[in-house]
């Protein structure tokens, strides 16, 4: 039985895979993923999603932590593992918990953020959580996320960082230097990006190492995941 973990980008898949652990990479991509994930469910003996995000909360930085305790996909809310996330919060140096905000669409701009952040009182975003807490749900299996931000609230990514996820989790290098070839001026904002992301990557390894081959998940807690669609 493996733990199912959903991600971005296949650099976080490299970081995060193990025995017993299959990783998918969405590529921005929720429908391929969400399908993808389902016809792993049946052999998984939980999900999680872990990875980097968008910072939405002010104050939070790139390389922080945050821990969910609900993922918020449109109108409905999913707790996560209460016993699973602790253990996660323990082990990740400065997590914060709260809620995290799933969706298909990047959050690209510090307005939009702080737009999402004042709709729904969520710490982070991403492209993923969402998806792997509806598939979760709907196997009953225990369901966590840890995400570390790339990105804080304040940050506004440039084009180029924008065009740059494939569709299989890679890095599109073509796309990023055609952006950069139309739009030059944007290449100090792309070197931050790519500094502050890699702040992200650094803390993903390394709680690699600190949650363990089981990535800190200790049995099997196969009961109901309450989901509070109001």
């Amino acid at each position: 039985m493996t733990i199912l973990v959903l991600t971005g980008l296949q650099r976080e898949c490299r970081l995060l895979a193990g025995p017993g652990i299959e990783v998918l990479a969405g590529g921005g991509d929720a429908r391929r993923l969400e399908a993808q994930a389902e016809r792993l469910a049946s052999s998984a003996v939980a999900i999680a999603s872990m990875g980097i995000a968008g910072g939405l909360a002010p104050g939070l930085r790139a390389g922080q932590w945050v821990v969910a305790d609900t993922v918020l996909d449109g109108a409905a809310t999913f707790a996560t593992d209460v016993a699973w996330s602790e253990r996660l919060a323990r082990h990740l140096p400065g997590a914060t918990r709260g809620r995290l905000l799933g969706r298909d669409d990047m959050a690209a701009t510090a307005a939009e953020k702080a737009a999402l952040h004042l709709a729904s009182g969520a710490l982070a975003v991403d492209m993923e959580s969402h998806v792997a807490a509806r598939v979760a749900a709907r196997h009953r299996l225990p369901f966590a996320v840890a995400r570390v931000l790339s990105d804080g609230a304040g940050r506004t990514l440039p084009p180029a960082a924008r065009v740059g996820l494939g569709r299989d989790g890679a890095i599109d290098l073509k796309a990023v230097l055609g952006s950069l070839l139309s739009a030059p001026w944007q290449l100090p904002a792309l070197v931050r990006t790519g500094l502050e992301a890699e702040r992200g990557f650094r803390a993903l390894a390394r709680a690699r190492r600190r949650l363990g081959p089981r990535l800190g998940l200790v049995g099997a807690n196969l009961g109901e995941l309450p989901v509070d669609m109001a």
